[in-house]
């Protein structure tokens, strides 16, 4: 967003010009504003504060923008109206004290294109609708049991990680950890919901990149809403069209096949078996609910699970390994403990071996505290007027909660910027939504309902590529050589590809 962005529009100043002068005109007030709002920087004509996010993330430009001017700073984005919460104290305010005020999502022209009325479970709107689809995310698709039924899923795509690495260390090559942990959660995550791999794996995860650098809410159209030049000019319409397109054939494409896959084994007992797909499906025929499940609506949740069950844990997979790289000594405290509690069980690790561990979770806590999948989380739209830290936030504005910065906050944290496991020790604060100061998955209403399906995924590999190899960089690379820029996107990757060398330390099972 913020180098390109603004480069894209100082370069069209002119036609910037023209935009503000086709806007449609304020309605005149009848008195002065008396609202109390928050702080802000100097804003420039038409585009707003979009140069002050100019240089950086925009999760690293916002922190600096909330140690100058407050934990709750207000911007405009061109015509959009944005507060910015950047402390634990304005995100308890935002996801508990007035999670109802801002419990829905704003949806940019760009957004309702890209959904087409069907906004799935991310971004429907806060009413009855939403909870039905929340509810059957919570108790049907991603309850504790039904994770743990795709545990021999996880544990089959973990063992094809652990040989496709074995593979590479017996050649005597580098790993492309990035990639290989991104086809692992994909694989497992595709699994679970249609029952089965599949031999698009790679055209999907292109896709579900492309989706993510398109990033719809930050295009010209989205910042300039009201003017139709703007979308005119923009690529944007044509990218999100022709994404979604693609997205939806390969859903429906999904859907029959498995289908007609289900047509031809019919009669299975009970629903042990069931993946995602099936359950939807199966809800589907419920004629009775007041907001019936529509084919449209199966096909978006498929897509939320799609991105969020898959992206964001595979991310948080290589920040892990990437962090352990960095940092030795917590590695082979790390592996010590994995190899001590899974010695004489078979040289396999299995879910079942890991409920003893008690560092490695330790480990997973830090790297979300430091690299939260989503550093902004998800947008809030402010659906009605309402304070947070005694500042007036203006009905429909944009609410952003920046999880990166409140995790590094050292009002909170004793070296925040540093990757120190230990200091959860005796620590009971915990990822879940209630303790404001670490909310890699957010909180209230909005929280993530998926946070068991991607821990499981997390916890799964991260334990099995410790307990079977020890990892070096490659050419002689220090460890404080290793590239950690992240790239910019709905989530915070590596910018660059982690890129290891295996060295096989307990054999794997045949």
């Amino acid at each position: 967003m913020a180098a390109h962005l603004l480069l894209a529009l100082l370069l069209g100043i002119p036609l910037l010009l023209f935009f503000a002068a086709t806007r449609r005109p304020a309605a005149p007030r009848g008195s002065a504003d008396t609202r109390r709002l928050p702080p802000g920087p100097w804003a420039l004509p038409v585009i707003g504060h979009l140069h002050h996010l100019a240089g950086a993330l925009p999760h690293r430009a916002l922190r600096a923008l909330a140690r100058r001017h407050g934990p709750l700073v207000m911007l405009r984005l061109g015509e959009l109206p944005v507060v910015v919460a950047s402390s634990r104290d304005a995100a308890r305010e935002v996801m508990r004290t007035h999670d109802a005020a801002f419990a829905s999502r704003p949806l940019s022209p760009m957004q309702e294109l890209a959904y087409r009325g069907a906004r799935g479970v991310i971004f429907a709107p806060h009413g009855e609708g939403w909870r039905r689809l929340r509810g059957i995310c919570a108790l049907e698709l991603l309850s504790a049991r039904r994770v743990q039924s795709f545990r021999p899923v996880r544990e089959d795509e973990a063992g094809r990680l652990l040989r496709a690495v074995a593979a590479a260390a017996a050649a005597g090559s580098t790993v492309n950890l990035s990639e290989r942990l991104a086809a692992y959660v994909a694989d497992s995550t595709v699994r679970a919901i249609i029952g089965s791999r599949f031999e698009r794996r790679d055209a999907y995860l292109r896709m579900l990149q492309e989706g993510l650098k398109i990033v719809p809410g930050m295009t010209l159209p989205d910042l300039f809403p009201s003017s139709r030049l703007a979308r005119l000019v923009s690529r944007a319409p044509a990218q999100i069209e022709r994404h979604r397109r693609g997205m939806q054939q390969f859903i429906d494409d999904i859907i029959a096949e498995h289908r007609e896959s289900r047509a031809s084994s019919a009669g299975k007992d009970g629903d042990d078996d069931e993946d995602l797909l099936d359950v939807l499906l199966r809800l589907q025929k419920d004629v009775d609910s007041q907001y019936p499940l529509t084919t449209d609506n199966i096909k978006t949740v498929m897509l939320d699970m799609f991105g969020a069950g898959s992206e964001s844990s595979a991310t948080a997979l290589q920040w892990a390994m990437a962090e352990l790289m960095r940092n030795p000594m917590v590695m082979r405290k790390a592996q010590d403990e994995v190899r001590r509690a899974l010695a004489g069980h078979g040289n396999k690790v299995t879910e079942d071996k890991l409920a003893n561990l008690h560092y490695l979770p330790l480990v997973i806590k830090e790297t979300l505290r430091l690299h939260p999948p989503a550093p902004l989380l998800l947008p809030r739209r402010c659906g009605s007027p309402c304070q947070v830290l005694g500042f007036d936030v203006p009905e429909g504005a944009m609410v952003i909660v920046n999880a990166w910065a409140i995790g590094r906050d050292p009002a909170h944290w004793d070296a925040p910027d540093e990757f120190v496991p230990d200091r959860f020790e005796g620590d009971a604060r915990d990822f879940r939504g209630t303790d404001f100061e670490f909310i890699p998955f957010g909180g209230g209403r909005r929280m993530c309902p998926g946070i068991a399906f991607g821990l499981a995924h997390i916890e799964l590999a991260l334990a099995a590529l410790l307990f079977h190899f020890d990892w070096e960089l490659p050419g002689g690379m220090a460890a404080g050589e290793l590239d950690v820029r992240e790239s910019f996107g709905v989530t915070a990757q590596l910018r660059s590809d982690l890129v290891v060398v295996p060295v096989p330390r307990v054999p794997l099972c045949p």
